[in-house]
């Protein structure tokens, strides 16, 4: 058991049966809705999939393409979000982690929408010394976005792992048969009490970053610590007889990569003390001193194609708007390389970027989150874009039912993708993206979309929680300099027990390193994320002090 003052007062001090660590409660009890059992075939970690399941190319598919089990759902979610993850072609080897699993949709006070929460408790979850790691899924994924982040580490060590979506995940809501997804995967119709279901009227589908009016964002920190107080109950759910399961009989780590890493910055900073711990991996925080992604994100979608691919009608189309000097398409890319120097990209940076660009990415997320900073409905994008699926003509068609069954599993959260695509309206000319882009740009300093993201600013971690963050020098996506170093700086120049290690030769998705081209010139992050997991673990455990600054070369651990 730990102890910790509050105050040094002799009322509260006489107050023998008061609680020794605080505990706001987030919001009114949440009932677990769902449990399941997943032993002889089936486990926590992989879903019985192994490791040869989980480096297979081939999904796990359906008996019925149309109408997947929960069980098929949950096997093929587990799969797509340990490959959008890890450097799977690296994995050695898997655990077999038998146990169970509850889950519920919790609505925070105040939201629209329901986040998901999982909690997976082992068959070894060790009642002498209880532990619970908690994590949001990174970028916009699914429930299980984290699991081979969380879940991965905490579950072999025999502790309890809870997930939540952070407002976010593959809910995809079709108009077009009013139909959305339930709480286990499969699709419902309106009314059945949905993990996302949107305002009747729209058109073409919703997803709930983008379309549930929450700006899920700015909770981010709300809603991991809203999953910790979910875990307990369920800890207690099921062990009736082992006594409380609070903030003093429970350890507490918080962990998660890109954005699940600055929601758990996000939970570090809230009053009371509710972490023990924080881990996180190249988190998206919107620090002091920083700038956001959606800022970076759409001066990147504009210039990028210019600056690293040679794009020449864009680089035309940014010299008609006096963005970039230049008459040559040579000379107007330097230009544009140096407007994003001049802005804090790295060369290091610049240098993973190229990808991202030719995948569509910058626009992909700027996109989203205009949709959820101005909170419009999926109809009424302040630039006109929505989502929708498109037959091979390009022309917009209804969802089949086949595919619509396959969201929950396989889509990331961010169209396009899994038959999703974004619907452009403004697109035309030369440069068809260009118009829509600039309107996104020009967004950054509308009240609107300003006040939300300012919503969004993160604050210094609670004195004395430890926290490790840990970024690859070379990420692309979420530059450090954007991110991790002013929050960072920051924190430390507070006093606050915060450490970095920086990665040479890591950039943003450990999942590109299946790619030989990526394998030959990057390092995978998230086993350092997991060295770092171990040594926080260690200094909790009182037997070495918080692992200091470090900048590690280019290894493969």
């Amino acid at each position: 058991m730990r102890s910790v003052m509050l105050l040094v007062v002799g009322l509260l001090l006489a107050c023998a049966d008061a609680p020794r660590r605080a505990w706001p409660r987030i919001a009114p009890k949440t009932p677990m809705q769902r449990a399941t059992d997943h032993r002889n075939g089936d486990d926590l970690l992989s879903a019985g999939l192994g490791i040869a399941g989980l480096t297979s190319a081939t999904p796990p598919g359906f008996a019925d393409a149309s109408r997947p089990t929960p069980s098929e759902l949950r096997r093929l979610a587990i799969w797509t979000s340990w490959r959008g993850i890890a450097d799977i072609a690296s994995l050695a080897n898997i655990e077999d982690v038998p146990g169970r699993e509850l889950a519920a949709l919790a609505t925070l006070p105040g939201a629209n929408q329901p986040h998901r929460v999982v909690v997976q408790v082992p068959d070894s979850f060790d009642l002498q010394r209880r532990c619970l790691v908690v994590a949001a899924s990174s970028g916009s994924r699914g429930v299980y976005g984290a699991i081979a982040v969380a879940g991965a580490w905490g579950l072999p060590r025999g502790c309890a792992v809870a997930y939540t979506d952070k407002g976010a995940g593959s809910d995809y809501f079709d108009f077009a048969s009013d139909t959305g997804v339930r709480l286990d995967g499969t699709r419902g119709t309106r009314g059945e009490a949905l993990a996302f279901e949107p305002v009747a009227g729209g058109i073409g589908v919703a997803t709930k970053h983008a379309h549930s009016g929450d700006n899920p964002e700015s909770l981010w920190g709300r809603y991991v610590l809203h999953t910790v107080e979910i875990a307990l109950e369920a800890l207690h759910e099921s062990y009736p007889l082992a006594g409380d399961f609070d903030l003093d009989s429970v350890r507490v780590i918080a962990t998660g990569i890109s954005n699940g890493g600055g929601a758990a910055l996000r939970a570090a900073e809230v009053p009371g003390f509710w972490l023990d711990g924080v881990v996180v991996g190249e988190p998206n925080v919107n620090a002091p001193g920083g700038r956001p992604l959606f800022d970076y994100a759409t001066q990147a979608a504009l210039f990028m194609p210019c600056a690293l691919l040679k794009n020449a009608a864009r680089c035309a189309s940014l010299a008609a708007a006096n963005l970039v000097v230049g008459t040559t398409p040579s000379a107007r890319a330097d230009s544009a390389r140096e407007a994003l120097i001049a802005s804090g990209f790295t060369n290091e940076a610049l240098a993973t970027a190229a990808d991202l660009t030719t995948a569509d990415l910058w626009r992909a997320i700027a996109v989203t989150y205009a949709s959820a900073y101005s909170g419009t409905g999926p109809s009424e994008h302040p630039c006109g874009y929505r989502f929708a699926t498109r037959a091979d003509d390009g022309s917009e068609r209804p969802a089949s039912e086949n595919e619509r069954a396959l969201w929950y599993a396989a889509a990331s959260g961010i169209p396009p993708g899994t038959g999703v695509a974004i619907i452009d309206s403004k697109a035309s000319g030369e440069d068809p993206d260009f118009p829509g882009l600039m309107c996104l740009r020009d967004l950054v300093v509308m009240p609107t979309v300003g006040d939300a993201i300012t919503a969004t600013r993160a604050e210094l971690p609670r004195p004395g929680l430890p926290v490790l963050i840990i970024h690859g020098i070379d990420d692309g996506l979420v530059p450090e300099a954007f991110s991790s170093a002013p929050y960072v700086s920051a924190s430390q120049k507070e006093g606050r027990v915060v450490r970095a290690w920086r990665i040479a030769g890591a950039q943003h998705f450990d999942a590109f390193l299946s790619l030989p081209s990526y394998r030959e010139r990057h390092v995978a992050l998230l086993p350092h994320l997991h060295r770092g997991l171990d040594a926080l673990w260690l200094h909790l455990e009182g037997k070495t002090p918080m692992p200091a600054d470090q900048s590690i070369a280019k290894s493969r651990p």
